[in-house]
């Protein structure tokens, strides 16, 4: 018997249901509430202060946006699916006296607006970090710290890693242990940058290719003719630094460079060595070139 439209129309929608409950399963993580000292550790590793808003992704019955309020002087929002959750957190956070600065919400967190925290906090499956990451990429300002319990985010390499024991509540004698991963969202420096600088009384032009990975940085620098690898690369959010050794007048001079990316722009200053040469300049280059693939994704 043929089917008609409207039992295919049916069945479309429960595919469709079932499809999004399976995968809302599947980044469902249970409730268990993280211990006060990991609390405070992930505050701490984090440097949370009065000028942070720290956005809790799973935020359970608030204990982290309350704590990084009350004792760290922060502002926030904790954001979870479970309503019951969030009405206790938010009766929490006024008994603690902090209602003012911190807010509880019902929502999917991918449905979040990231954009105004200059701290996350994590307590999540793997998985669900896995999935989230793009996210956190694509939404999060340079220099937003990111601090997870437990879950680590693959080839993207911490800034820092800690393992904690963990009184459990029944044995205090045998302890849990658990991990803390902090990152720091970085600035997106890859490309290709010119700039000119006075070295030995001259102007010389440089061009600098680098390769990112995450906060990793590699990469060549090319003037006067020669070409040399760029050594010692840093990214720490906007913070940018590296060094490269290229002759001048037949010499060979150290070039030590450090600045802020700030879109198109990177400024600061360098820093010659050399047998002839020493001194400083300032750093103003501008990115003539994204990598291939970023170009054209933004098309």
């Amino acid at each position: 018997m043929p089917i008609s439209q409207s039992a295919r129309l049916l069945v479309s929608v429960a595919m469709l249901f079932f499809a999004t409950t399976a995968s809302a399963l599947e980044l469902a993580a249970p409730y268990v509430p993280t211990a006060p000292t990991v609390v405070d550790r992930m505050l701490q590793v984090a440097k949370v202060g009065p000028g942070d808003y720290v956005i809790d992704l799973g935020s359970g019955d608030g204990r982290i946006n309350i704590t990084a309020a009350r004792k760290y002087g922060a502002t926030g929002l904790g954001v979870d699916v479970d309503a019951e959750l969030v009405a206790k957190a938010n009766a929490a956070a006024r008994a603690a006296g902090v209602a003012d600065r911190v807010l509880f919400v019902e929502r999917d967190l991918f449905e979040t607006d990231l954009s105004q925290a200059t701290v996350v906090t994590i307590y999540l499956l793997n998985r669900a970090l896995r999935k989230l990451r793009p996210k956190l990429l694509a939404e999060l300002r340079p220099g937003t710290r990111i601090v997870s319990h437990a879950a680590g985010m693959d080839d993207w390499k911490p800034e820092r890693f800690e393992m904690m024991d963990v009184p459990d509540k029944v044995r205090p004698d045998a302890p849990g242990r658990t991990y803390i991963y902090l990152w720091v969202v970085p600035a997106q420096a890859a490309g290709t940058w010119r700039w000119t600088a006075p070295v030995g009384g001259r102007a010389q032009d440089y061009e600098l290719v680098l390769e990112q990975k995450f906060q990793m940085l590699s990469g060549t620098v090319r003037a006067g003719g020669r070409e040399a690898p760029v050594e010692n690369a840093k990214l720490d959010g906007e913070r940018i630094a590296l060094e490269f050794t290229l002759p001048v007048d037949g010499r060979p001079v150290r070039h030590r460079l450090s600045g802020r990316v700030r879109g198109e722009a990177i400024t600061g200053a360098v820093s010659f060595a050399g047998d002839r040469v020493a001194g400083e300049a300032e750093w103003d280059a501008a990115r003539v070139a994204r990598p291939a693939a970023e170009a054209a994704e933004a098309r």
